[in-house]
């Protein structure tokens, strides 16, 4: 028969196992609610901090009619020619994020252009223009237009352009215009020409 303290030894060593395997399983439960915790945490601090999109656009219309050199949008005024647009994509990002891919930007097939300029390019780089509506802090509305730098554009009219600016507090009602690398006139303007 074992001795008294045999068996206690055993049975030691019997609670000694069942408490390791207890706080192992404790340890693993613990980790694993750490790390679902740690992934929520991400998961919702990356919602919060992702920049929404103040808009997307697919549509752009060229400086014609009565905006070729007169009647400026928002102090910006059209070029001194007519200007047609092929194709745009393009998106404002609430982070000031704009990005703009612009295909045909060239002088229109129109009696006024020079027939040497119908259908081109003249310009080795565009610029874009964001323009917002914003609260001036006295109750009045303010203008905010704010330019890019120069984009490279090739002479069939195709440029892209992809920056971030450093938008108001309040940016309402944006519009943006794609301007001449070489002087502040606009070629093209958000918004759509139905036939």
């Amino acid at each position: 028969m074992p001795s008294k303290s045999a068996a206690n030894a055993w049975k030691t060593r019997d609670v000694a196992a069942g408490d390791a395997a207890a706080l192992q399983h404790g340890a693993i439960a613990t980790l694993t609610l750490a790390v679902m915790t740690a992934l929520l945490s991400f998961a919702t601090a990356s919602h919060a901090t992702a920049p929404g999109q103040i808009m997307s656009f697919t549509t752009m219309v060229g400086v014609e009619g009565a905006f070729v050199g007169h009647n400026p949008i928002r102090g910006v005024l059209g070029d001194e020619l007519p200007w047609e647009v092929g194709s745009v994509k393009g998106s404002l990002s609430t982070d000031g994020h704009l990005q703009l891919s612009v295909r045909g930007v060239v002088f229109a097939n129109d009696p006024s252009v020079p027939p040497n300029l119908r259908g081109i390019n003249d310009e080795t780089q565009f610029r874009a223009l964001v323009s917002c509506l914003s609260d001036n802090g006295r109750g009045k509305v303010a203008t905010v237009n704010l330019t890019t730098g120069g984009f490279p554009a090739t002479v069939s009219g195709d440029s892209d352009i992809d920056t971030v600016l450093s938008l108001p507090k309040q940016c309402v009602a944006p519009i943006i215009f794609v301007l001449a690398g070489s002087e502040d006139l606009w070629f093209a303007v958000t918004g759509a020409e139905v036939d």
